[in-house]
């Protein structure tokens, strides 16, 4: 069963390979790296092939998260620091230097209020599951969870948890789910209401980590998104509009004949009113 779960992995693995590797509009990443803190969730949209599909049955662009926990001692590539863990069908629970999502749409999703000791509790957990194996079974799980229909809801109903229950095989989005609960920091609690000697009131309960997924910590309404052109200060005075650079560059290189003959009639005694004008 192991060898199935793994084989149905690795196809996923190779159908998720980006389809394109520049988008429109790639992050610029000085402006990551200046806004990024440790903490910090880094959604990362998918671009694979069968990305469409995950996305219908997520509600969501976002197919991968990475935990941002800083400058990680001894490990690089090519001189840059990996700052990033994360959990790949390909490799398990690795880390990660920025770049490697420098030509992919992101977002940054924040944990507020989060205490600088539980922090480090939070990046210190994810960084000891470095060399955990990928778990192939809750990555298939979560797509049957996900999956609407009678036959889904009746199986979601009697399930407490998804994949291997192997405690050495994470998903992205469960490792840092693993990585906020052991501070009993919030990402979507189920809420329920129990009788106290005062009446009704509301608790949190911890949802399971297999059920989690990336798009989870975008609507969390405990994690701000935080948007590094906001975050560096941005003034849209300061916008350069194409259109308008267009008109100006055609005003500066007005040919000389066309100047000399607006200039003269500009100082023509007939036409006072086009002076004015012209000015």
């Amino acid at each position: 069963m192991d060898s199935l779960f793994g084989n149905v992995g690795r196809l996923i693995a190779r159908l998720q390979q980006p389809a394109s590797c520049e988008p429109p509009t790639p992050n610029d990443l000085t402006a990551l790296r200046e806004t990024l803190r440790p903490g910090d969730v880094l959604l990362v949209e998918g671009k694979g092939r069968i990305s469409g599909s995950i996305k219908y049955l997520t509600q969501s662009a976002w197919l991968h998260s990475a935990l941002y926990v800083g400058r990680i001692a001894g490990a690089e590539t090519e001189r840059e620091p990996h700052v990033l863990i994360e959990a790949n069908i390909d490799e398990g629970v690795v880390s990660a230097p920025l770049s490697k999502y420098l030509h992919c749409r992101t977002r940054i999703c924040r944990p507020v209020g989060l205490t600088q000791a539980d922090c480090e509790t939070v990046c210190r957990y994810a960084s000891e599951r470095i060399g955990l194996g990928y778990d192939f079974k809750n990555v298939i799980d979560l797509m049957r969870y996900l999956l609407p229909g009678p036959v889904t809801q009746r199986w979601r109903r009697r399930t407490i948890a998804l994949g291997s229950g192997d405690a050495s095989r994470i998903i992205c989005s469960s490792l840092i789910a693993q990585a906020f609960d052991a501070v009993r920091y919030p990402i979507l609690p189920e809420i329920k209401r129990v009788e106290g000697q005062t009446g009704r009131r509301e608790v949190a309960e911890i949802r399971h980590s297999s059920f989690y997924a990336p798009r989870d910590f975008d609507i969390s309404p405990y994690f701000m998104v935080v948007k590094p052109t906001l975050a560096r200060g941005f003034n849209y005075k300061d916008m350069r509009w194409a259109d308008l650079a267009q008109i100006h560059s055609a005003q500066v290189t007005l040919a000389p004949e066309i100047k000399g003959e607006r200039d003269k009639a500009a100082s023509t005694p007939e036409f006072p009113g086009f002076a004015t004008l012209a000015a």
